[in-house]
């Protein structure tokens, strides 16, 4: 078991070590395994995301080639917060195409990306109801970057949503609202329908 602590150790993960999974967000090393499989020796980390109660076993081999990364550096978490405070940029495509370009966007693994699907899907209260699939999509992506701010800064998810809507609170489309942004809407509505 001494080599595969030193082989996760040179990969740069370490037990213990939070990490982010591209597809499931931030997880927890909870052990360096070596399990056979189909006549193969494989060393496995195991990381447990504790929120979905659920546990993945990803080849240190493959760590890297999945997109599993250490958590963002504080500065890039700060980078994330002010992208939060910018316009929206919803483009002017059919509903299904921007939601595939969102959920990639999402299971990037990529905080900046992840966050600004947060910003282009935020509604207030004086916004109009989004739809359910809007909804999921903004939902998801506010999960990831909740997770990943209060692991960064070792706080509870909930100081890390008032961060961020903070941050969304100042953001101009929230505080004069366009008649080009509600035209985008109408437009959203009427794709949807179609």
């Amino acid at each position: 078991m001494t080599t595969a602590k030193k082989s996760a150790q040179r990969l740069g993960f370490k037990t213990g070590e939070a990490i982010v999974y591209p597809a499931h967000g931030v997880g927890r090393i909870t052990a360096v395994e070596e399990q056979e499989v189909a006549g193969f020796k494989l060393e496995l980390f195991v990381v447990s995301f504790d929120k979905d109660k659920m546990v993945l076993r990803v080849p240190t081999g493959k760590a890297s080639s999945v997109g599993m990364r250490k958590l963002a550096e504080p500065a890039l978490v700060q980078k994330a917060l002010d992208v939060l405070t910018g316009r929206a940029r919803v483009k002017r495509t059919m509903w299904s195409r921007r939601a595939q370009e969102y959920e990639a966007k999402i299971n990037s693994g990529d905080l900046i990306s992840v966050t600004e699907v947060v910003r282009d899907l935020y509604r207030s209260e004086a916004q109009p109801e989004q739809s359910y699939s809007e909804r999921q999509l903004y939902e998801s992506a506010l999960d990831r970057v909740v997770r990943e701010i209060g692991a960064v800064n070792r706080i509870t998810d909930t100081e890390a949503l008032k961060l961020i809507e903070q941050s969304l609170a100042k953001s101009p489309r929230r505080a004069a609202k366009g008649a080009e942004g509600e035209a985008d809407e109408a437009d959203d509505l009427q794709e949807e329908a179609a």
